[in-house]
């Protein structure tokens, strides 16, 4: 009988994997990040500027001044319309026709001229005030009729032009300001004293003011 042969060699079906190779290491750590990479050619550069490089901020153009406000009429204070103080300067109102009236000096035969004479009069009243009103108080005058059209006073007189009748524009003035600050009427004119006095205001006689 013949001898047995020698086995067949047996290969593993599974072999084991060789372990990797060790990845070398830089000395002193981790190896150092490249150079950054050049901006792209179509995307721009965002790195912010330093400070010293940044364009300076134009300044605002300067503005010019307010223009200065006028002065004040003689015997006034330079007081805003809105402001409580002026309520306490008192306000005369003088019925022009009714003064001019008072004196028969032949005002009849030029009427704008006695008006005008009256207003200048009048300027002193608005630094000395009336004889139980101390100054300063800020005068208005009244007129009507073929006197309406004298000018204004640059001495501190204000001039008011009635449309129609000299009594309704008084009136209206007093209906506007007696509530709230002292107002006083000069005049002669009985119907004109009862109904400013029933709106809050005072009555002087013509006697009162210049003439």
């Amino acid at each position: 009988m013949a001898a047995p042969s020698d086995p067949p060699s047996l290969t593993p079906l599974f072999l084991e994997p060789e372990p990797p190779e060790p990845i070398p290491q830089h000395p002193s750590g981790p190896s150092p990040a490249g150079p950054p990479a050049p901006a792209s050619a179509d995307r721009p550069d965002t790195t912010p500027a330093p400070p010293d490089r940044l364009p300076a901020t134009p300044a605002p153009p300067d503005r010019p001044a307010a223009p200065p406000a006028p002065p004040a009429p003689p015997g006034l204070s330079a007081l805003a319309p809105s402001d409580p103080a002026a309520s306490a300067i008192p306000l005369v109102v003088v019925d022009g026709a009714n003064v001019v009236g008072s004196v028969p000096d032949g005002w009849w035969r030029d009427r704008a001229g006695a008006a005008v004479r009256l207003r200048d009069r009048l300027a002193e009243v608005s630094t000395a005030g009336l004889p139980d009103v101390p100054g300063p108080v800020e005068v208005t005058l009244v007129v009507e009729g073929k006197a309406r059209d004298i000018p204004q006073d640059p001495g501190g007189v204000r001039v008011e032009r009635a449309s129609g009748s000299g009594d309704d524009k008084i009136v209206d003035l007093v209906r506007e300001t007696a509530a709230t600050r002292r107002t006083i009427v000069v005049t002669a004119d009985r119907g004109l004293r009862n109904r400013v006095i029933a709106l809050g205001a005072e009555v002087r006689g013509p006697s009162s003011v210049p003439r």
